[in-house]
């Protein structure tokens, strides 16, 4: 008979497919849609930092005019006209009306007083993150991509696991869990000549993946770890609450989930979430492995008395 964990992989196998019609009727709230204005689009250093401001200042920004928006973001007006021709505009004037009807929504939807957004700051962090849990529940309406980045990490041994400074939580909890259905999980939690090392290593070892975390506040040791994999022959996959700016650039690719930063220290219910969702991608690379190792475990684990019984 199945294990508890052996029925739940198995229960929770990805089904591949289209958004349902009823997410795909589903209107996008007006993040999704400013997101959508910046997706795909390849941005230098400049128009990174003024997507970024867009996006954290979109009720404001879609009503600045270019030379407010420049000294704002602390660029020049011609790096803001061809921040909008980047994306497909005939100037920032154009830009300007599209995202003017989506700040409008913004606002038209928020709550009007401070009673009606929350009782107290604890209550708000957990809602933002309630907001942080739904926009990945839209990202995942089509799970292709999530099961094609499980295909590529099962398939890679070894697999390593890169999470520095605030990150190594995640990257620890995710190769704990991988470990039980992958025969090689390496995980990386130190930078500098330490992470190279155990990259190199893995390399050569037959490796063909790493899957890095990187968390705000973002460290440039992470972005020099992951420029350290590329180098060595090894493909990134990327789990951020980013969707500009260097480590993107590295990354073959990402997976993002936003962050509760309403605490003095950020929360992360829905990159959790999302390393989770990978991990059952993995499983359901390759079940019949999956399968063996977990009926492994749990023999081991029973042979040992590892738990108390539930």
């Amino acid at each position: 008979m199945p294990s508890g964990q052996q029925a739940r992989a198995q229960a929770a196998a990805i089904t591949p497919g289209k958004p349902s019609p009823a997410a795909e009727a589903a209107p996008a709230v007006p993040m999704d849609r400013v997101m959508a204005l910046f997706g795909g689009h390849r941005l230098s250093p400049a128009q990174r930092r003024i997507a970024q401001y867009i996006i954290d200042h979109l009720t404001e920004a879609a009503f600045l005019s270019i030379t407010d928006l420049a000294e704002r973001v602390g660029v020049s007006q011609p790096s803001v006209t061809r921040f909008a021709t980047s994306l497909g505009y005939s100037g920032f004037p154009a830009l300007r009306e599209a995202l003017q009807p989506i700040a409008l929504s913004a606002v038209a939807g928020a709550p009007d007083t401070r009673e009606e957004i929350r009782r107290n700051e604890l209550q708000a962090a957990i809602d933002a993150e309630i907001e942080n849990l739904e926009h990945l529940r839209r990202l995942l309406g089509d799970p292709g991509q999530i099961l094609d980045v499980g295909r590529e990490l099962a398939t890679s041994v070894p697999l390593t696991i890169l999470g520095l400074r605030i990150s190594v939580s995640l990257a620890e909890y995710f190769a704990y869990a991988a470990r039980r259905i992958h025969p090689d999980v390496r995980l990386v939690t130190r930078g500098g000549s330490v992470a190279y090392d155990a990259l190199l290593q893995s390399r050569e070892a037959g490796g063909t993946w790493v899957l890095a975390f990187a968390m705000p506040r973002h460290a440039h040791e992470t972005l020099a770890a992951m420029r350290a994999a590329r180098r060595t022959g090894l493909r990134i996959a990327l789990i951020t609450d980013l969707t500009l700016g260097p480590l993107v650039d590295e990354a073959d690719v990402t997976l993002t989930a936003g962050t509760g930063s309403r605490l003095v220290f950020d929360s992360y219910a829905a990159p959790g979430v999302l390393a989770a969702s990978v991990l059952q991608a993995m499983a359901d690379a390759n079940p019949e492995r999956t399968q063996l190792r977990l009926e492994g475990y749990e023999q081991a684990a029973e042979q040992h008395n590892f738990f108390l019984d539930d």
